[in-house]
Parts: C-alpha cells; sequence; structure tokens
C-alpha cells in the first residue's frame, strides 16, 4: 500500500528530529531564541537525508532570486510546544536539517513562540535578522504572516499548515483527512470493543481535519461492514463540538492528554487518536497505564520514530509530509528562484498516509489490510468522496 509506505520514505527524515532535544529545548530555541533579532550558529545534523522529496511540487516560481551558488539563510518560526515535540514543529526544523545536510551552503536557525503573542515579534525579528526565507510553522500563524509578509514584498515566506496568502508566501497543506480516514477504517476493523476516540489541542481546521478524517472512516467501515462502532470526543457533524486540551499549552500539555485518554478508555475506548502535538504523548501514558488494553494511533510523524518509547502501544500513525516539503522549498530556493502558489500533500503524491504498523503488524489481519488497500485506491480513484470541511480548497 502506497500511503503505508510513506513512513519509510520520510522515516530519515524524522529521525533527525530525534537529535532536536540536545539542540535547544522549549526554552532556549536552539538555533535562535532571540526574539529581538539576534541569530545564533546554525543547528546542523550528520544524519541521514530522506531519500524521496517527489511527493512535494510548485505550483509556479518567482522571479525573485535565491543568493547565488546554493547559498541561502534560512529561518523557522515554530509553533508553540517546542522543538522537540515529537510532531509538527520538530518534523517541519528536520526539513531544515535535511537541506541543511544536502547543502552545508543553506544556513538554517530557527526560534520557538512560547504563546501566540510571540508569533508577530518572532517573524519581524527574523526580517531584521537577514533572513531570505522565513518558514512559519502552523495554521494560527496565518494571519501574522499575511501582515508581516505584506509590510516586507522583498522577503520570502513559506507558511506550513496554511495556503499562500500573499505572492511572497508559499503555501504548505496537507489534506490529512484522507490519511485519517484510513486510520479510522482501521480503528473500526481493529477494535475489539466497538469504541473508539479522538480528541484533538485545538479547535482549528489543522486539527479536526484528521478528526473529520477518522470519523469519516469509521463511519465508512461500519456501512461496508454493517458494523456500528462509535466515535467518542468528535463527530463531523457538529464542528463546534468536541474534546479539546484548549488553553495555551493546548500542544504540549501531557498530563491533561493523559487524562482525556483514560476518561475515554473508562468509557470502553481501545484505540485513541490524539492530535494535538506534545499533547498527544499523555493518550501514549494512558494506553500503558492501560496494560495495553488500548491502542494509539499517532498523527504527523511516525510515533514509533519520534515517540519511540510508547511504540508497543502505536497501532499506526497518520502521517504529513512534512519534513520532504520544507525541505524541498528550501532546496528549490537555494537552487535559484523561490517556489511561489500552494502545495497541497495528499495520498496520491504520498503528502499522507499510515505508517508501518511495527509491533502491530502480525496483530493487523491480511484481511485488514487488503480492505486498507482497496479503501486507499478508491479514495485515490475519487470513488470515496471525504467532505470534511476543513479540507484545503
Amino acid at each position: 500500500m502506497r500511503g503505508l509506505r510513506i513512513g519509510a520514505a520520510i522515516a530519515g527524515v524524522t529521525a533527525v528530529a530525534l537529535t532536536l532535544s540536545a539542540c535547544g529545548s522549549k526554552s532556549d530555541g536552539g538555533g535562535s531564541s532571540d526574539t529581538a533579532g539576534g541569530s545564533t550558529a546554525p543547528a546542523t545534523s550528520s544524519a541521514p537525508v530522506a531519500s524521496d522529496t517527489s511527493s512535494v511540487t510548485t505550483s509556479s516560481s518567482s522571479s525573485a532570486p535565491a543568493t547565488a551558488g546554493g547559498a541561502l539563510n534560512a529561518c523557522m518560526v515554530l509553533d508553540t510546544g517546542g522543538v522537540d515535540d515529537k510532531s509538527f514543529n520538530q518534523s517541519s526544523y528536520a526539513g531544515m536539517i535535511a537541506a541543511n545536510k544536502a547543502n552545508p551552503k543553506i544556513k538554517i536557525s530557527y526560534v520557538p513562540s512560547g504563546s501566540g503573542n510571540d508569533y508577530t515579534p518572532n517573524l519581524k525579528a527574523e526580517v531584521r535578522k537577514g533572513c531570505q526565507t522565513i518558514v512559519a510553522v502552523g495554521g494560527l500563524m496565518t494571519d501574522n504572516v499575511k501582515a508581516v509578509a505584506a509590510a516586507n514584498p522583498t522577503k520570502q515566506f513559506a507558511q506550513v499548515d496554511s495556503s499562500s496568502s500573499g505572492k511572497n508566501v508559499y503555501g504548505i497543506e496537507f489534506n490529512t483527512a484522507q490519511g485519517a480516514f484510513l486510520g479510522g477504517y482501521l480503528a473500526a476493523a481493529y477494535s475489539k470493543t466497538g469504541k473508539v476516540a479522538t480528541w484533538g489541542g485545538l479547535n482549528i481546521p489543522p486539527v479536526t481535519i484528521y478528526m473529520d478524517g477518522f470519523w469519516e472512516g469509521v463511519q465508512y467501515y461500519n456501512q461496508k461492514n454493517k458494523k456500528n462502532v462509535q466515535v467518542l470526543g468528535w463527530t463531523e457533524k457538529n464542528q463546534k463540538g468536541g474534546t479539546f486540551v484548549n488553553g495555551n499549552n493546548a500542544f504540549g500539555d501531557v498530563n491533561k492528554g493523559k487524562t482525556i485518554s483514560q476518561t475515554f478508555i473508562q468509557q470502553g475506548a481501545d484505540v485513541i487518536f490524539p492530535v494535538a502535538g506534545g499533547s498527544g504523548l499523555g493518550a501514549g501514558a494512558a494506553a500503558q497505564a492501560s496494560n495495553g488494553t488500548a491502542s494509539v494511533i499517532w498523527v504527523d510523524t511516525d510515533g514509533c520514530v519520534s515517540a519511540a518509547q510508547y511504540c508497543k502501544y502505536f497501532l499506526t500513525s497518520v502521517e504529513k509530509g512534512l519534513s520532504s516539503a520544507v525541505q524541498t522549498y528550501i532546496e528549490k530556493a537555494a537552487s535559484g528562484t523561490f517556489p511561489t502558489g500552494n502545495f497541497v500533500g495528499t495520498l496520491a503524491n504520498n503528502g499522507t498516509g499510515l505508517a508501518p504498523f511495527h509491533q502491530f503488524d502480525s496483530k493487523v489481519s491480511s484481511d485488514i489490510k487488503s480492505q486498507l488497500t482497496q479503501v486507499e485506491a478508491d479514495i485515490k480513484s475519487g470513488k470515496i468522496k471525504i467532505t470534511s470541511p476543513s479540507q484545503p480548497k
């Protein structure tokens, strides 16, 4: 199954991210923690580069040239949760590291965001620092990027989890509803209790797109197999409801993530799908506390690589190709022209999909694997229509 193989394609880059906690943390920021604009030496790594970047394409290229000779000063503004969040921050910066490894003339750095109040100051600081391109991680930063980019038309920006908001902003999005649909189908097929659950960090489109896809996948399983597996924590029919961590630490509150997951396990759910960055580690802790009664489907990265301590509880992961998308953007920018327009990762271009089953491989029957292969083919062909309102337009 092509979607299932995405984990192997980006595992090398994800593994790079595991070294980041030695380079920086939520407090020190590693690559550049000075929001006043001071820069530090770029983070580098000798870990292997991902072998597959073909899943990322650009709609056009800007006439604004990048630095000659492949040199580039590339900076990243992280969302909250830190560079070692085991999720979207970590995976995005891993793409920067891979680009630097492939071309040492590419200088890289990052600044962390402690809260949403840091977005605009951090973006402005990177402009003052002389960054030639600034990659903003997370859809919550969309309005901030739009404003700062409009005020600095000679600078180039890329926005992860949002579409382009200007001629000098490259949008990097992923239709993770497709990958999550597979995850929901798998969860329903694997469940022994007939109950599964999903919860998020915040009620925002980059989160609810996963939850929608998961919910739809369960409904499709029920329809095809005449079952009635229930989804706790979310229904696509009520976009304002659902269970979320919320608060300033929505993507880094492990304790609340554990409490939410334990509540769902007590209610009978035996597969948990957290869409909450670092908060999702609480689901791993809850599965561990359940002595394996419950399992977890991770998001963004292959959980058995990024959060290996809980691998024995991870049924699979719904991935999105953050690392390869960022790497390709940076390398194209350094090669001569900055990409413009939008990229949307899908099942068809390996921008999303299921990671390997790892320790659950022998527990997932060949029949379920066969069904997943067919479901994936039907999503790609358009036979299965996903209806999540959070899908990229």
